[in-house]
Parts: structure tokens; sequence; C-alpha cells
């Protein structure tokens, strides 16, 4: 585990969480659409100077999909070079093959990564046998585990009970909860026993409030310190302060998501000069200048151009 990874307090809870602030890092790609390996090593440090505890390679934000294992592993390397010694490096290594899922956790587990990231089965439906057949198989390389439930993309929900029966799993020690539902979250931080973090970036807010370990990101690219902030508030008890701060993200929480991610948020690390482009491989598709105009407006306000 890194240096920046930690263990929860609480009687008898000795999971370890991966700092508070995750961001799930973007891949940049050069003008031949080859991973920009230089450009992502410079993002990742910035990040990690910016406000991020950790930083989780090849999720979805950084475009996994049209990713290859060899591409995989060399981002998996490449953040574990840069920022490992000073944050927390999770692979995302899930997918809706388990044997392919279990190769790439080997992949990230020799690399040197302080955890794995594993979506939901997508596509296939799986009952939940084969969702626990299928967990168990990954967390059997023995790299800690971080559910990570999004059933808009995977089209399976994990209900309350079956995180909390995954989480009875040696080394599930982690869910990120990417299903809005606020009594779910509820049930899930209360019942589960693993550290939970928000799936998505107005979900922060929430899961401060429920006590939980912090949020895996797609706008701490862009405001990593003011989440840590939030986040550091609610730590110490100041809700009022811890929703103040929250409320002023609002409007860049919806403008990176007026489209599918990660089309905006490679567009706002273009304008920003984060990244050399933003451009995306096939299905996604570069930001429209209507899109375009929306995130820049909403950059603008709050004050993010002003400093690039």
């Amino acid at each position: 585990m890194s240096a920046r990874a930690r263990t929860a307090g609480g009687a008898g809870y000795t999971r370890p969480v991966f700092g508070a602030i995750l961001t799930a890092m973007v891949t940049p790609f050069d003008a031949d659409l080859r991973v920009d390996e230089a450009a992502a090593s410079a993002l990742a440090r910035h990040l990690v100077e910016h406000g991020s505890d950790g930083l989780v390679m090849a999720g979805t934000t950084g475009e996994a999909s049209t990713l290859t294992d060899e591409e995989k592993l060399a981002l998996y390397r490449l953040a574990i070079r840069e920022v490992g010694g000073g944050a927390s490096v999770v692979a995302g290594t899930g997918s809706n093959d388990t044997a392919h899922s279990v190769h790439l956790t080997r992949l990230a587990a020799e690399a040197g990564a302080d955890a794995c990231l594993v979506v939901t089965p997508y596509y296939n439906r799986p009952p939940r046998a084969g969702i626990v057949g299928h967990v168990a198989a990954i967390a059997e390389v023995g790299l800690p585990v971080i559910l990570y439930n999004i059933p808009s993309r995977s089209g399976v929900n994990l209900e309350p009970d079956l995180i909390a029966e995954l989480g009875q799993i040696e080394r599930v020690v982690a869910v990120k909860q990417a299903n809005p539902d606020l009594g779910e979250l509820r049930a899930v931080v209360g019942g589960s026993g693993l550290a939970v973090y928000a799936g998505n970036d107005d979900m922060l807010l929430p899961v401060v409030e429920l006590g939980g370990a912090g949020v895996i990101s797609v706008a701490s690219h862009l405001v990593g310190e003011e989440m840590a902030a939030v986040m550091e508030a609610g730590v110490r008890g100041d809700l009022d302060e811890a929703r103040r701060r929250d409320g002023a993200l609002a409007d860049l929480y919806a403008g990176l998501f007026v489209t599918t991610s990660p089309i905006l948020i490679k567009a706002a690390l273009e304008m920003t000069g984060l990244i050399p482009s933003g451009r995306l491989r096939l299905p996604l598709i570069d930001a429209t200048p209507v899109q375009r105009e929306i995130l820049r407006t909403v950059l603008e306000r709050q004050g993010i151009l002003s400093r690039a």
C-alpha cells in the first residue's frame, strides 16, 4: 500500500482507505490516437500536486473500453513510476469476462498497484451468484478490490445486500457507488462494512454527510483541492462549510456531464492546457461547438480558465 493509503477508523475497522480524493484519470492521446505517455505523466504529477490522494488508471474516464491490455499495463506502470511514492494507484481491471479481468488484475498486481477497481460485469447481465463468483475470482489474485457499482453503464445494480455479501470476500475492501439513489447509498455506508466512495461528483456531499471514505472523481482533474476542502470540512464536523463549498462546485459537476464523459473533461483539460489534446477514440467523439461553449462558460464562472 502506498504512503498515502491509510486505515479507516472505528472499533475493529481495519479496511484500507486509499485517500479521500481519487481522480479517475483521463488517458491523453496524440494526433495518431496513440497513448501520449508524456502528457499522461505530466497530468498524473499535476493531479497529485493539486488535491488528489490517488489515481484510478484505465477506468471509465480513462477510456478503458478502447485500450489494449498492453496500453493498460503501461498506464499502471506510468502512474506507479510518477506518483506511487506519494499517492495511491488503483488499476481499472474489470470487464465482463472474468478470465480477462483476472489476467488484468495479475498484471496490475505485478506492476505494484495498490488496488484494482472492478466494474459490475456489463452486457452479460449475470445473476447474483455469477457476480459473486466473478468478484471472488478476481480477489483470489491477492490485490485489494474496490467494487464499482454503476448501473447506468453496466445494466446491473448491485443492491445493498449484495454489496454487503461481496464485502465478506477476503480482499474486497471498498465500493465506488455510482448509483445516485441516496437510500441505497445510506444502506451501503451503514451496512456493507466497506469504505464507500462516491461514484459521481455530485454524490460527494452525501458521502461526506454519511461518513464515507471520499470520491472517485472526474471534476477533481480541475478542482481537486476544492473537493478535498469539502471532505476535510466534513471530517472535522463542519457540515455547513462542507455544503457551502460543495454547492459552489455544483455547476461544474453538471457542466462536465452535459454529454457522455469523458468528452467534456478532456475538452476542459485541453482548454486549460493540462493536456495537449482532448482527442478521444471512437465510438466517443469530440465535444460539439455548443457543448464547448457551455463548458467554457462554466470554467470561466469557476475561475478555472483564468488560472490556467
